[in-house]
């Protein structure tokens, strides 16, 4: 039975996406600008040092910025004849696995909350205005000083829709279980945990587990985790979760060729009667539960594939919202 006044909360990162959007991938070491996009790019150049200048008069700590220009001339093959590719667009936009999944749920209605770690300064500033603007709670919010912001720099192939992602952590310290244990976890219905630093998640979900067990059954939190890197201190994860997502790339990684396969080669690692669930990109997703029976669903491309950035934890958080609402898993 859904309980309204309580919250879904995610944990995880939350990061600044810089979005570059291209008719093509670029060839490494190319550029192409006309005469007039040239003109504008030194006088950017010049007021973006006059900023900087500022800024670190100041005393405030900025990621590094770069500033990509669309050339509205014709685009000239360079001296190797290659006709290079164009930035169609660039934005700044929030990003971060568990920071991408508190927005699709707002959107879907659900009441929601985001805990993760900010470093203070003008990027943060944006970020807090965008979680704000879709009215997730982040009163949970732990500020660094002294701390880089996260960031990633991403190529988005409007052809073909793919991505390339390059993603810079430098300093910024992850949530741990003490400052989980802070939390008041009464105002929570279902917790997500984006697999991270897994042995501090290890005993927050202990938390949580010590909680349940003084509490009737439909006040208990479910919990959820996400295995999306393949990396090996995050499969410590897979016997936590009563709803565990594991990512194409994990399943690959252990040597399985389809979602089905990965689902029935690895449910031994999970708790007893939990959900596992894996999602395979255009070929729909797979979810396996207590029953043993594997039950699939189709993908539904759009008629336009825009954009894949997110594809993952949209997918995430509408099955949350599914489950936390108390729809069964079952094929579409």
């Amino acid at each position: 039975m859904e309980q309204p006044d309580r919250k879904i909360l995610c944990l995880g990162l939350v990061c600044l996406d810089i979005i570059n959007v291209v008719d093509k991938y670029p060839e490494e070491d190319t550029d192409s600008r006309s005469a007039a996009a040239e003109q504008r790019t030194v006088c950017i150049v010049l007021r973006a040092v006059r900023i900087r200048s500022a800024v670190l008069r100041e005393r405030v700590c900025l990621p590094a910025l770069h500033v990509s220009l669309r050339c509205s001339g014709l685009r000239q093959p360079d001296s190797a004849g290659r006709v290079n590719a164009v930035c169609l667009s660039q934005r700044w936009q929030r990003g971060g696995n568990a920071s991408n999944s508190c927005t699709v749920l707002a959107l879907l209605g659900a009441p929601c909350a985001f805990m993760g770690s900010v470093a203070p300064g003008p990027v943060a500033d944006f970020i807090l205005n965008d979680f704000k603007m879709y009215k997730i709670d982040i009163s949970l919010l732990l500020e660094h000083a002294h701390c880089s912001f996260p960031a990633s720099v991403v190529i988005s192939n409007q052809t073909t829709g793919s991505r390339t992602i390059l993603h810079m952590n430098r300093n910024l310290p992850d949530v741990t279980a003490e400052d989980f244990s802070k939390l008041d976890l009464s105002q929570y219905r279902w917790i997500h945990w984006e697999g991270r630093n897994a042995e501090e998640q290890v005993k927050m979900i202990e938390q949580v587990r010590e909680y349940n067990s003084q509490q009737e059954r439909r006040s208990q939190i479910t919990i959820s985790v996400e295995i999306e890197k393949t990396r090996e201190p995050l499969y410590q994860l897979f016997p936590h979760g009563d709803v565990v997502f594991v990512s194409k790339d994990v399943a690959v990684h252990l040597g399985f060729q389809s979602a089905a396969s990965a689902l029935r080669g690895l449910y031994g690692r999970v708790k007893k009667g939990a959900v596992l669930i894996c999602a395979w990109a255009e070929k729909g997703a797979d979810a396996l539960g207590p029953d043993g029976v594997v039950i699939h669903s189709d993908a539904f491309p759009p008629e336009k594939l825009v954009d894949t950035l997110g594809a993952g934890d949209t997918f995430n958080a509408s099955v949350i919202y599914s489950l936390s609402r108390g729809n069964p898993a079952r094929p579409v």
